[in-house]
């Protein structure tokens, strides 16, 4: 069989050609080496089918393969989707930790302790004033004294607990926000809105692929959705022959999956009833400290109930008679008997003769009690050591997660370096093969233009 005086021509074009769409790819990925959550690309280069020469044609009689040059086979990411799971979950249990730091922190701010506005100096105060009462029982100005004293400290417990409760509310109105699902016109929260966008882009990516053309940069943006989303809470993905996905958020504790993207179809319809799971990241960290019942600020609003309302027994108790009211919520509605508010003179002081201080002296010896201050103290404790845990577990997660993405971008980032070294090798790559097309053309021209020209 004889072979074309312009196969070579044929095999040096080809790798120009090869050439040329390397340094395309290298000058995409220079051109978005700053864009958020690209992945660096490289084209895949195989040997063209090589020209079958027949046998015969050849000393040995049993024909060969003559190579052809190369072909470009694909464009693809370079991406390590070991290193995605392993980001996104890490992701996952930063952003838990975060919202719970955020959230702890505003409740510990409403307590102002230590200072001198806090819970804490206005319980002293309180005891301070009962003091003073038994050194002078029939002094009204210390009467007068212990009642505003008094008020000070039940207004203290209601804006702490009024201040605490706003904590609550402001958490849990962030992971409605989050998870609320499209209804009508409206779209819903973030979850739904990257529901929206995962299952278009499932749509788009699966009819290039399903035509042989992997489209890059439209993967890159899914992945960057579903990293957000990790960010949200335990996140499932299913690949699918299609190059589509399924996602679900996955219950830590029961394993329960529920759909956020079905193939192409958004699938997002909200938690839960009763938010019963438990979802991690910035959800699971909302939900933990913002449900009721059974969260933590519940929980500190409870104990602050217990001791506002232990204040008013107590005090009562000794005083014979009614000093404080308390209703429901017990720090929401810690006040002094109206009675007394009215008539600071009424307050008693003693039980016997007049200038008895019995009652106050008895009242002043709360001071310590392990109910009210005591208890106070290990209310506060306890809600300073939870910022601290939360802070310091929000740290380490921030340095595993920081440790993962170096890995990540170590993979899938764009090196300028290596970028602008690749640049200088396809260029003498093309050099080279523009070369070879110029001897073959050289050498053609001979053949064409000076075969049978005797004496040239």
């Amino acid at each position: 069989m004889p072979i074309s005086s312009f196969y070579g021509l044929q095999t040096s074009l080809r790798g120009l050609m090869a050439q040329q769409r390397m340094l395309d790819t290298t000058s995409h990925n220079i051109a978005n080496a700053s864009t958020a959550g690209y992945s660096r690309q490289e084209a895949t280069l195989a040997a063209s089918q090589a020209l079958q020469i027949p046998a015969g044609s050849t000393a040995s009689g049993s024909g060969a393969h003559l190579g052809s040059g190369v072909d470009v086979q694909a464009y693809r990411r370079v991406r390590d989707q070991f290193l995605d799971l392993q980001y996104r979950g890490q992701n996952t249990n930063l952003n838990e930790w975060q919202a719970r730091a955020g959230g702890l922190d505003s409740a510990e701010l409403s307590l102002a302790e230590p200072g001198d506005n806090g819970i804490n100096a206005q319980l002293g105060k309180f005891w301070d004033a009962w003091s003073k009462l038994a050194q002078n029982p029939s002094d009204p100005s210390a009467k007068q004294a212990l009642v505003e004293q008094a008020t000070s400290l039940g207004d203290s417990f209601a804006s702490v607990r009024s201040q605490m409760t706003a904590a609550q509310s402001a958490a849990r109105a962030e992971y409605d926000d989050i998870s609320r699902p499209a209804s009508g016109a409206d779209q819903g929260g973030q979850i739904a809105q990257i529901a929206v966008q995962l299952a278009d882009l499932n749509t788009t990516i699966s009819h290039f692929l399903t035509a042989g053309d992997p489209p890059n940069d439209l993967m890159d943006a899914r992945d960057q959705l579903l990293d957000k989303l990790s960010g949200y809470g335990q996140i499932s993905v299913e690949q699918l022959n299609t190059g589509s996905l399924n996602v679900s958020f996955v219950d830590k504790v029961t394993g329960t999956t529920y759909p956020i993207v079905t193939d192409m179809t958004s699938a997002w319809g909200g938690p839960p009833a009763g938010d019963n799971w438990t979802p991690g990241g910035q959800m699971g960290g909302l939900l933990g400290i913002s449900q009721t019942p059974g969260g933590t600020i519940d929980g500190y609003l409870n104990t602050l109930d217990t001791i506002a309302g232990n204040i008013a027994t107590k005090v009562n108790a000794a005083y014979g008679g009614s000093f404080f009211t308390v209703g429901t919520p017990a720090a929401g509605t810690l006040m002094v008997d109206g009675a007394l508010t009215s008539d600071p003179t009424a307050v008693t002081a003693g039980t016997g003769a007049p200038g008895s201080n019995d009652i106050a002296l008895a009242i002043s010896k709360l001071a310590g009690d392990s109910d009210i201050d005591g208890a106070y103290k290990a209310f506060v404790a306890q809600v300073g050591s939870n910022v601290n845990e939360a802070e310091r577990q929000q740290a380490n997660a921030q340095v595993l997660t920081d440790s993962v993405e170096d890995r990540r971008q170590s993979v899938a980032g764009v090196s300028m370096d290596e970028e602008m070294s690749n640049l200088v090798r396809f260029q003498r790559a093309y050099q080279a093969s523009a070369r070879a097309m110029s001897t073959m053309d050289e050498m053609i021209d001979v053949l064409i233009n000076r075969t049978g020209r005797v004496g040239l």
